[in-house]
């Protein structure tokens, strides 16, 4: 690649020209495409289950509980504890509301920029 491509799924954004939702929140966080499709299917189902996430995603369950343990890390996704009636609990998990994600993507972009701003106006100062 050369220097003046940009590296890696930044690089891969910008060169798209109607990214979706999705590639952008994939790339700003961080995070792996399965795992904003996990986040995507929680705000339709907000307080699911791993095994009711696991069967809406068609996906196993030790995948999406790594998923949700991303999305908890990245703030996008919010665990609560349910008792059951019989005994013991169940987690339940919530996806951050949608504009509280994007006020996130933005704030994100923004310190991103303000970086790339600063390496250029940096550049050849030594």
């Amino acid at each position: 690649m050369a220097d003046s491509e940009p590296a890696g799924e930044m690089g891969e954004l910008m060169e798209t020209a109607d990214p979706s939702f999705s590639e952008v929140m994939t790339c700003v966080f961080g995070i792996q495409a399965h795992e904003t499709r996990t986040y995507l299917t929680l705000l339709d189902h907000p307080g699911s289950t791993v095994e009711e996430l696991a069967t809406e995603l068609d996906r196993d369950r030790s995948n999406v509980n790594r998923s949700l343990t991303t999305l908890m890390e990245k703030g996008l996704v919010d665990r609560e504890r349910r008792l059951l009636d019989p005994g013991g609990y169940v987690y339940q998990y919530t996806a951050k509301p949608l504009p509280e994600a994007k006020s996130m993507l933005h704030a994100a972009l923004d310190d991103w920029a303000e970086i790339v701003h600063g390496v250029i106006d940096e550049f050849g100062d030594d």
